[in-house]
């Protein structure tokens, strides 16, 4: 499965680099990669969808970083092109997941080829 780097997704979330890795840092996101300090997170593009719509209702609902995490969560295990979230008895959240995950795909792709690939290790002599 591709995976992608925390400078691609920044790129495709129109987002700084440092607040991709801060929400990573500090919140579990189902598809990140991470195995130890020194190694570079890889993001899926399940992992990329979650932070999208994460990011989208932070700036239309005025969500908490960790509460719009917890409800995209919730909007991918129910997958299917709309996904209802119920925050209450009376207040439901529709979330148009294909057309997220489509326009999400396709910003990727042009990350991919602006995103700088990180150095990792010493700086060559």
């Amino acid at each position: 499965m591709r995976a992608y780097t925390v400078a691609a997704v920044a790129v495709a979330l129109k987002m700084p680099v440092k607040w991709v890795d801060n929400v990573l840092s500090h919140n579990k996101v189902r598809g990140v990669d991470q195995a130890r300090q020194g190694v570079a997170r890889r993001l899926t593009p399940q992992a990329v969808t979650i932070l999208e719509i994460a990011l989208q209702l932070v700036r239309s609902a005025s969500l908490p970083v960790s509460r719009a995490l917890e409800v995209a969560h919730k909007v991918a295990e129910l997958g299917g092109s709309a996904a209802p979230v119920y925050l209450s008895r009376t207040v439901t959240i529709v979330v148009d997941v294909a057309a997220i995950t489509a326009e999400t795909s396709g910003r990727l792709a042009q990350a991919v080829e602006i995103a700088p690939r990180p150095r990792r290790g010493r700086p060559p002599r």
